[in-house]
């Protein structure tokens, strides 16, 4: 309990001391307020009260005041955050998949502890340190929690393989581990690449930069950047990424607060790829540094942005630490793009923020460009075209895509939010990995001929069936399904043998948005695509 104390004070005293240079304004009289109600419920509540709850429940409260961004995050997320966003974590170097209760390997981490080990793709980890970790109903997260640890410590894996009789043990020096965030970069021909940033983490802009540099030395003339389903990360990164595609001195961002006075975010100059066509896909899910780019491309008229309205977060915010780890994140500007807009939706006690997304789609903004309305009052000017853009909630596209909801059943979706296409997937993988193997030695190969079979749809239809999905449309509509089934079985199946560059390649060809914006970026006259009339 002093430990308790003695935080919060640490905690209510840097405060009161940031408020007295800054005036007093009678801040510090609340904060003894504060203070005090805590000290009292601590003393003389009739029970005995869990002090670490009631502080956190109390920071939660004062930030649920605000705005949907500023949040709370316990020392054990904290730490969880950081790995996410700093692009590695210490452990053992593998992709995996629980099938059936059981730790399935997809791929092992280039030069990692389990690839220099001997660790093969379809290899089953079945205890970890003497624990049985299959068939035990562990879950994700706990598994994840054995695999890791401290760079140079050991730990025992008991893994079976196919096709030998007694396990196999390994003993693993965990490393460091990097992750990826641009998942996905290929040339779709001679002269136009592609790019996927799934987040932006401390390493974006540095692997982003690779793949444009090999790209380029491919041949690459136009270039297709993809944040369909990016949730954002990092403004810096969004920000040196910009900076590789505008001219020198252009305004990339600009973010504002009450505290904070205007920063200019302006490149530097120097970018590699400040002449080729360039296209940004976007979609309703595309969010915060996602929106900087796509913003920055579009006011600068340096490209075309393609898809739907993206998610509309222009909050930015600055991570407070607390001293046991614990973490807030605090709003404290908002960001503009360089025509002046500010993307934020908005939020308060009468706006479901929630559930926006769901009440875009039930209004028909998903489907339909002409259900999606903006005030006069949020109209502003691209810096050089003078074209006409909006704010007040996301970056809606220079060709808007609409969702192809014909293409998705409910039965597909059951089987895929059940986890069934990615166990078939797996399990069918794990037959006959070495058959896929010599007969398609070369993903070219795999793309041209390998053909979703209706054994293996069979298969999938069974799995569903065994976990109680049911065909509500009857037969028609399981043939509905079989294009999208089809679809990303054969995605999966790349992906695990080869790399998601591989799953991109064949997603893409049926996704709109790609399509759209590959015909698009090939034009000889951007400015004309800009300012033609949309269809």
């Amino acid at each position: 309990m002093r430990k308790i104390l003695m935080t919060i004070c640490t905690l209510l005293t840097a405060l009161m001391c940031v408020y007295a240079q800054q005036g007093g304004n009678g801040m510090p009289e609340q904060l003894t307020k504060l203070m005090f109600s805590e000290n009292i419920i601590t003393r003389f509540y009739v029970d005995s009260v869990n002090e670490p709850k009631i502080v956190e429940a109390g920071i939660k409260a004062m930030l649920k005041e605000l705005d949907p961004h500023s949040t709370y995050s316990t020392p054990k997320e904290v730490k969880s955050l950081n790995e996410a966003m700093q692009g590695n974590f210490e452990g053992i170097g593998i992709q995996f998949n629980l099938v059936e209760d059981t730790l399935f390997v997809i791929q092992t981490t280039l030069n990692g502890p389990s690839e220099k080990a001997g660790i093969l793709p379809g290899d089953r980890i079945v205890s970890v340190n003497d624990t049985t970790i299959a068939g035990v109903k562990m879950d994700r997260g706990e598994i994840m929690r054995r695999l890791r640890g401290p760079k140079g410590t050991v730990v025992k894996i008991d893994v079976r393989r196919r096709n030998v009789p007694t396990p196999l043990t390994f003993n693993l020096t965990r490393d460091k581990i990097n992750t990826y965030t641009v998942d996905a970069a290929y040339m779709i021909d001679k002269k136009n690449g592609y790019i996927h940033i799934n987040s932006f983490a401390a390493t974006t802009y540095e692997e982003f930069s690779a793949k444009l540099d090999s790209l380029q030395r491919l041949g690459m003339k136009n270039l297709i950047i993809d944040l369909q389903g990016n949730g954002g990360g990092f403004l810096n990164e969004a920000v040196e990424i910009a900076n590789e595609l505008l001219e020198r001195t252009q305004l990339i961002v600009y973010t504002e607060g009450r505290v904070f006075p205007r920063y200019d975010y302006l490149a530097q100059g120097g970018g590699r790829f400040t002449k080729g066509n360039v296209a940004v896909i976007i979609d309703e899910t595309s969010a915060s540094a996602s929106e900087i780019l796509a913003g920055a491309i579009q006011d600068w008229d340096r490209g075309v942005v393609v898809g739907r309205r993206s998610f509309g977060k222009g909050l930015v915010q600055r991570a407070f630490n607390l001293p046991d780890g614990a973490m807030i994140r605090l709003t404290i500007s908002r960001y503009y793009t360089p025509s002046g807009r500010n993307i934020q939706k908005p939020y308060g006690d009468s706006i479901s923020y929630g559930s926006d997304l769901m009440e875009r789609y039930n209004r028909g903004e998903l489907t339909t460009a002409d259900s999606i309305h903006f005030p006069d009052s949020l109209m502003m000017q691209t810096k050089r075209l003078q074209r006409t853009v909006y704010g007040g909630g996301g970056i809606m596209p220079d060709y808007f895509v609409p969702l192809d909801t014909a293409r998705y059943t409910k039965y597909h979706r059951d089987i895929v939010s059940h986890g069934i296409m990615l166990q078939t997937s797996l399990r069918y993988l794990d037959e006959n990995r070495e058959e896929l193997k010599k007969r398609y030695p070369d993903f070219k190969s795999f793309k041209k001929e390998f053909v979703v079979d209706e054994k293996l749809l069979t298969s999938l239809r069974e799995a569903a069936a065994r976990d109680s999905i049911k065909l509500q449309g009857g037969e028609e509509e399981y043939l509905k399904s079989v294009p999208m089934l089809s679809l990303q079985l054969k995605a999966l199946l790349a992906r695990d043998l080869w790399e998601m560059s591989e799953y991109m390649q064949i997603i893409n060809e049926h996704d709109d948005n790609f399509k759209k914006a590959l015909e698009l970026v090939q034009t000889r006259n951007m400015d004309a695509v800009l300012t033609r009339k949309k269809k």
